[in-house]
């Protein structure tokens, strides 16, 4: 815990205070373009977040909410001033970002709780230098600076110029955001993964193209995340030619800087898998978390643009569960598992695990029984970090850490049958009439595919129904040589790689789609905001049926009721 309130970032700031009384994801939460909270689950719901000091506990959810602040920056709909009260990592690398580059600064501290508290009972604040004034409260902040980290030889020679401004760059922003979250050093890392590739806001491809023209290139194997568009084929889909192009422009950006245009949100998937121990440095939410919960790697979860000055030095600050102490439970669940669960109980549990432990290590027990498959836990994976901010999670019998015990006292919570049966009723907000049919959140693998076609058992999709897959080139190869993408066409099955749900637009999306169905915990959570359309979620069964019949169940499955 720290001792005093600290300034990360220093710009003079003035405005009404927003209080958030959880974490929110500025990816999937927050409007890019005008500053207004997306997020239908949030609390703050509806709130203008721009020209106002916004409080929050920590972010949570997606890596890319960076850039989301960068483009809010950039358009004058920025908040005036980020204030935590536990450490942040996203929104702070954005600001920097912001400021460093571009000339756009905002204010970002973290606060003591108690100072957190005072300024949350006040309506307005200023921030001018290192002092925070709101009403009677006046505190002075202390700067945080990159004076005491220590650095090897290499470090210096970047920081010094030798490898050109990019990596000077580079250097300089990874010693700021280390300094900010305590680190003492930097750390080497094997390989990379970069999650800013998708065109949501012109932000990413404005930082890509300015570190490219800079003469970036990444020093370590690195992958990146699905794009915006099917590479190959967008200008078939009706993709806009000026979207289209933007889209390409941003991915072929990366590839120039040095990065396998692997273009997928699941390079654990076969592209590039860690070993258990090795220290990687990658981003996206769904796979930092799963690197680090199933195959037992090591990495924090960089937020966008982080993440290629990360590639681009092989180096990272040694911070969170990088470190030992920081990998041991903090809290443990006890899950009452309904007996004949399918595959949608494990998105709903890592939702529900995410609330319960917004910002700490969870040890999941009562699991070991059910032989999640390596599907399970992704999906588990990813829909838990939409709703909480910690990298990691245990899964007791289960994953490679699961059996360490917990820290001492760590409080034990409870997810029931009923807690259960309610996240399921959140995701089952809309309609029974199904247009959409959406898997790929993250990417599909080769046997949610073989799954899906299973389900079909033949049939085809109704008329009035897409149904659109998203997986990665090597999915879609493997399911090629099999005669498996053949079977799907034929059913009318859209089977698309390069892009995924987080970051499909119109008209690939359909249109006239009103009501989707997933089986993505990650992507029920966030596409009420990203897609305004009321959504279904199920198992890949349930999914495969609705496609075939254009509705979904009205009840919940067999095993909540």
């Amino acid at each position: 815990m720290q001792d005093m309130d600290r300034i990360i970032l220093t710009a003079k700031a003035e405005g009404t205070v927003l209080v958030c009384a959880e974490g929110l994801s500025f990816w999937g939460g927050v409007d890019p373009d005008t500053g207004r909270v997306i997020d239908a689950h949030h609390p703050a719901h509806g709130a203008d977040l721009a020209g106002r000091i916004v409080l929050m506990p920590t972010s949570r959810g997606s890596c890319s909410g960076s850039g989301v602040l960068l483009q809010l920056a950039l358009s004058g709909h920025a908040p005036a001033a980020l204030v935590f009260r536990e450490a942040e990592e996203v929104l702070t690398l954005g600001a920097l970002i912001a400021a460093r580059m571009f000339d756009r600064p905002l204010a970002v501290l973290r606060l003591t709780p108690d100072s957190y508290a005072a300024l949350a009972r006040e309506p307005r604040a200023t921030i001018t230098g290192n002092r925070l004034i709101a009403g009677a409260l006046d505190l002075p902040l202390t700067p945080v600076t990159p004076d005491d980290l220590a650095l090897d030889a290499n470090d210096h020679a970047r920081l010094s110029g030798a490898s050109g401004r990019a990596v000077q760059l580079a250097q300089e922003i990874l010693g700021t955001m280390a300094a900010a979250q305590g680190a003492a050093r930097l750390i080497d890392v094997t390989r990379g993964h970069i999650d800013g590739c998708i065109l949501a806001h012109d932000a990413n491809l404005i930082f890509a193209e300015a570190m490219a023209d800079m003469g970036a290139g990444v020093a370590i194997p690195t992958t990146i995340n699905a794009i915006s568009v099917d590479r190959q084929g967008w200008r078939d889909q009706g993709v806009p030619p000026l979207f289209g192009s933007k889209a390409s422009r941003l991915a072929e950006a990366y590839v120039t800087m040095g990065v396998t245009p692997t273009f997928t949100c699941a390079p654990y998937q076969g592209v590039s898998v860690p070993n258990r121990g090795e220290v990687i440095g990658w981003s996206e939410s769904n796979a930092v978390i799963y690197a680090n919960s199933v195959l037992g790697a090591r990495t924090a979860k960089h937020p966008d643009y982080l993440d290629l000055f990360i590639a681009m030095t092989g180096r990272a600050p040694e911070t969170g569960v990088y470190l030992d102490a920081n990998r041991v439970a903090q809290v443990v669940i006890e899950i009452d598992a309904p007996a004949g669960a399918d595959d949608a109980l494990w998105p709903l549990l890592g939702w529900l695990a995410g609330l319960r432990a917004p910002d700490t290590v969870p040890l999941l027990r009562g699991l070991d029984g059910l032989s999640p498959t390596p599907d399970d836990l992704r999906a588990l994976c990813a829909a838990f970090g939409t709703t909480s901010a910690s990298a990691l999670l245990h899964v007791a019998g289960v994953t490679p850490e699961g059996d360490l015990p917990p820290r001492p006292g760590a409080p034990v919570l409870r997810i029931t049958k009923s807690d259960i049966a309610a996240a399921w009723a959140e995701f089952n907000q809309g309609p029974e009439a199904v247009e959409l049919v959406a898997i790929g959140s993250p990417h599909a693998s080769l046997s949610e595919l073989r799954a899906f076609d299973a389900a079909l058992a033949g049939r085809s999709c109704a008329p009035c129904v897409a149904a659109i897959l998203t997986v990665g080139r090597d999915v879609l190869e493997a399911a090629r040589a099999e005669g498996l993408l053949d079977r799907l066409q034929e059913a009318g099955v859209q089977v698309i790689p390069d892009l995924c749900w987080c970051s499909i637009t119109e008209p690939v999306f359909p249109p006239g789609a009103r009501t989707l169905m997933t089986n993505s915990g990650k992507y029920a959570h966030y596409a009420p905001g990203l897609s305004a359309r009321a959504v279904r979620f199920g198992s890949i069964t349930s999914c495969a049926e609705a496609a075939v019949t254009g509705r979904a169940d009205a009840a919940p499955p067999v095993w909540l009721s």
